[in-house]
């Protein structure tokens, strides 16, 4: 590993998206390599073991772009394949999950905490687990929304239809009286004006992409591969599948248009 080698991002569509927004506003020398899995998206209704052998291939397609780390920016990965990657790979791995239950066991005041995200992420209860090591005493209410990915790419971020499936979802969260409501999933951030209408203003919304790319600062920095100077930074953005798909919708993630997409073969 070098210092010089970018810092590896992988996804299973679009979502990641939001990670490498916040890497290169908290990070602005490091260069970036994304490679989004669409062609298998979505991995949250997926099986574990799918799931497991999409991330192990999807790092050997960052691997090969000699990168210096690798940030597991899926929540559905995060939860069953991290500790695998962890093992199988000799550079620092981070996850999603940690980092965004650090933020939102900081912000409750009334130790609500709702958790949204894909079913496979649910299942997993990873956001249980990592919550109730963090804090015991908070209460979490969670519930899988499995149609807000496909929504998300679809690009109907404001559509009715996406009002209604969100006040269905939403409900017994809201019933609840969770002050703090986890995004869990990076896909989700681009539904925020409509999850924030339904749940209302006092409700805090917890989208990790912040806290990762700080945790991702903090480690390159406790292994000797921070970047820093003036180095002006690039960006790589790779895909399995729908280049002209992926450029379109990514300008919503990023605020920017993306020139070049490269479509990879996963093996």
């Amino acid at each position: 590993m070098s210092k010089e080698g970018p810092i590896g991002v992988f996804d299973s569509g679009l979502g990641g998206l939001t990670v490498v927004k916040a890497l290169i506003r908290h990070l602005p020398s490091e260069d970036v390599v994304y490679f989004g899995d669409t062609a298998r998206v979505p991995y949250g209704t997926k099986s574990p073991e799918s799931i497991i052998r999409f991330s192990k291939e999807n790092a050997q397609v960052l691997l090969k772009h000699r990168v210096k780390m690798i940030v597991v920016a899926c929540n559905s990965s995060s939860s069953y394949a991290l500790p695998l990657l962890k093992k199988s790979f000799d550079l620092p791995i981070l996850g999603v999950i940690a980092p965004g239950v650090r933020k939102a066991v900081a912000t409750t005041k009334n130790k609500v905490v709702g958790i949204i995200a894909t079913p496979a992420t649910i299942n997993s209860r990873s956001y249980h687990q990592e919550i109730a090591q963090q804090d015991s005493s908070i209460r979490i209410i969670s519930q899988a929304c499995p149609l807000f990915v496909p929504l998300v790419e679809e690009g109907w971020f404001h559509k009715p239809v996406t009002l209604s499936v969100a006040e269905e979802y939403l409900r017994v969260i809201q019933k609840s009286k969770a002050d703090t409501l986890i995004l869990g999933c990076t896909h989700y951030p681009l539904l925020k004006a409509t999850l924030q209408k339904v749940m209302g203003q006092g409700v805090e919304l917890i989208d990790s992409a912040r806290e990762v790319a700080l945790e991702v600062k903090k480690v390159l920095e406790e292994y000797g591969l921070a970047r820093g100077g003036s180095h002006r930074a690039k960006y790589k953005f790779l895909i399995s599948d729908e280049p002209a798909h992926f450029q379109r919708l990514a300008k919503r993630f990023l605020g920017y248009d993306i020139k070049d997409v490269k479509k990879v073969l996963v093996k």
